[in-house]
């Protein structure tokens, strides 16, 4: 006798539309993520206070310092310092400084000093500066009141450390 002989047929395979290919890759990361939490459960069981999901916390604030001064030269420094004064106290145009606190550019120029000699000659030596470009200006208070924003002044104030820095001053 002769035993029944069977042929197997083998199925289309089913093509899965992409709604049902969505569902189960979701499925699958679900499954992802409950293994994924529950192993960091297992691996912090032994921390008292380990929550099973961290607090995301903001940075902390950051306190600005000031940077080093670039200028080794006694007089190009201190116009540097001067300038940086002007960017964080504000630029005063027609006083030596106002009610908020903004300054002039021979006021910053004799807070940073620490000397007064030092402060005429860094003043004396940016006036020099400002006359090669502005031949009419006489005194800087008269100079920095014709301005009409503290940029030129600021711009001033580097054109001077940088030739103060290449003099050697």
């Amino acid at each position: 006798m002769r035993a029944p002989t069977t042929t197997a047929t083998a199925a289309a395979p089913v093509e899965l539309d992409l709604d049902a290919r969505l569902v189960e890759v979701g499925l699958v990361m679900d499954a992802r993520l409950a293994l994924a939490n529950l192993s960091f459960e297992v691996d912090t069981a032994h921390i008292p206070s380990a929550d099973p999901i961290p607090e995301v916390t903001a940075p902390l604030p950051l306190t600005p310092t000031l940077a080093p001064n670039p200028c080794s030269t006694p007089i190009a420094g201190l116009l540097h310092q001067a300038r940086l004064r002007i960017e964080s106290d504000g630029w005063c145009r027609d006083a030596i400084f106002d009610e908020q606190g903004a300054i002039c550019p021979i006021r910053a120029i004799r807070l940073e000093a620490s000397t007064r000699g030092a402060a005429d000659d860094a003043c004396a030596f940016l006036l020099d500066v400002i006359q090669r470009e502005f031949p009419s200006a006489e005194t800087i208070p008269s100079w920095n009141a014709a301005q009409t924003s503290a940029l030129p002044v600021l711009l001033c104030f580097d054109r001077a450390a940088q030739i103060a820095q290449t003099r050697g001053l």
